[in-house]
């Protein structure tokens, strides 16, 4: 493992070149070991590199099919390539063999609502907001989800609870202020944070659009 270790160490220093080449010594030295090409995969994955990564961590699946992390990093460039299908699939085989972390459940729920299984994400964002509580992206991505779902309430208290932790969070008001507007008759509740949304963010184009419609009575009143 010294030479995985060593290889580590540079990529935490930002060393990739040393990197790969502590990896491919690794590899070299105990080729029936997943880990070196598991290594291999997250360096070239973290330089964009899909091509030369996505082999890698293939390899680290046929030497050790539960290596959990290789399934999580493969999952993690079929998510970037947009074959969210194959992306769920693998990180829920990243899951079962023991990512049991708030990233996997939080990326495989996304893959199954860009897969249009919204029902079917919800348990994995809920999941993921349970572990990192304080992540204010995963609150966001789940009370959107909850909204998209017609959960109104729910979806508004996760909105509230960002902009409590977060007051300057522009897209948790434009949400407030969008779940105000289509599900309750606070018109003056949904003005106020969507005015606020593009306060924050001038270049929040929907949240301006929307509070335009309201206040000239083009909302179906």
């Amino acid at each position: 493992m010294e030479y995985n270790e060593i290889g580590i160490a540079a990529l935490q220093d930002g060393q990739y070149e040393k990197a790969v080449e502590s990896f491919v010594k690794a590899v070299e030295q105990d080729p029936d070991n997943a880990v070196g090409y598991i290594n291999l995969g997250n360096v070239f994955a973290s330089l964009g590199d899909a091509e030369k990564a996505e082999p890698f961590f293939q390899k680290a699946i046929t030497l050790d099919a539960e290596a959990g992390t290789a399934y999580y990093g493969l999952a993690n460039l079929y998510y970037n390539k947009e074959r969210y299908e194959e992306a769920s699939k693998l990180y829920e085989t990243a899951i079962r063999q023991g990512v049991d972390e708030a990233d996997a459940y939080f990326m495989l729920g996304k893959s199954l609502e860009r897969s249009d299984n919204g029902k079917l994400a919800l348990p994995y964002l809920q999941r993921a907001a349970e572990l990192a509580p304080d992540d204010l992206e995963v609150r966001l991505s789940y009370g959107i989800l909850l909204a998209n779902l017609e959960l109104f309430k729910e979806a508004g208290d996760e909105f509230r609870y960002i902009i409590e932790q977060d007051p300057d969070n522009a897209d948790a008001h434009y949400n407030l202020g969008f779940l105000y507007a289509v599900s309750t008759d606070r018109k003056d509740d949904a003005l106020q944070h969507l005015e606020r949304a593009f306060t924050i963010d001038p270049e929040h184009v929907q949240a301006r659009y929307i509070f335009d419609m309201i206040q000239m009575g083009e909302n179906g009143q």
